[in-house]
């Protein structure tokens, strides 16, 4: 087992280990990949309950990139499970509780970041309406009849997808 490169963006190996000392040098490793990602996910939340959405999303390319690396190396650890238990059963276990202890703060994260969204849409929403009602004619329509309704709001789009 040997540790990947730079260009390959991953800090441990995806391969099997071979003896004691990769087993728990790739726990270590994806043990620190998982810390470095719940402090940022726990500024993130922070930042977006604290209404600093701006500085929030400067946090982003390195929590996808910090995602990624937990990600694969989860898949990794799940693959080669018999053999970090046997080679490492004490930082195999100690990977298994710190899995158990980042999926509550993660579900905190995305309904943080749901409610955001939600309130978000809501705000843009209700000023989409406010311009469309600005925009309701106060004369009269083709042949002297009153004008019709508002007309729906334009400039103005909501991408609900986020």
């Amino acid at each position: 087992m040997t540790v990947h490169t730079e260009t390959q963006n991953m800090p441990f190996s995806l391969e099997r280990p071979t003896s004691p000392t990769e087993a728990n040098l790739f726990c270590s490793t994806l043990s620190s990949t998982m810390e470095t990602l719940l402090a940022l996910i726990e500024n993130e939340t922070d930042l977006v309950r604290g209404g600093k959405l701006k500085e929030a999303g400067t946090l982003q390319p390195e929590k996808a990139r910090l995602i990624h690396e937990y990600t694969r190396g989860m898949m990794c650890a799940k693959e080669h499970a018999v053999a970090l238990g046997n080679m490492a059963p004490a930082s195999a276990q100690n990977l298994k509780r710190q899995h158990a202890e980042f999926q509550p703060v993660l579900r905190i994260n995305l309904a943080v970041l749901s409610t955001a969204r939600e309130v978000a849409s809501s705000v843009v929403s209700s000023v989409a309406k406010a311009v469309g009602a600005q925009q309701r004619s106060t004369t009269y329509g083709p042949g002297g009849a009153s004008a019709s309704g508002p007309r729906a709001a334009s400039g103005i789009a909501i991408n609900q997808s986020l």
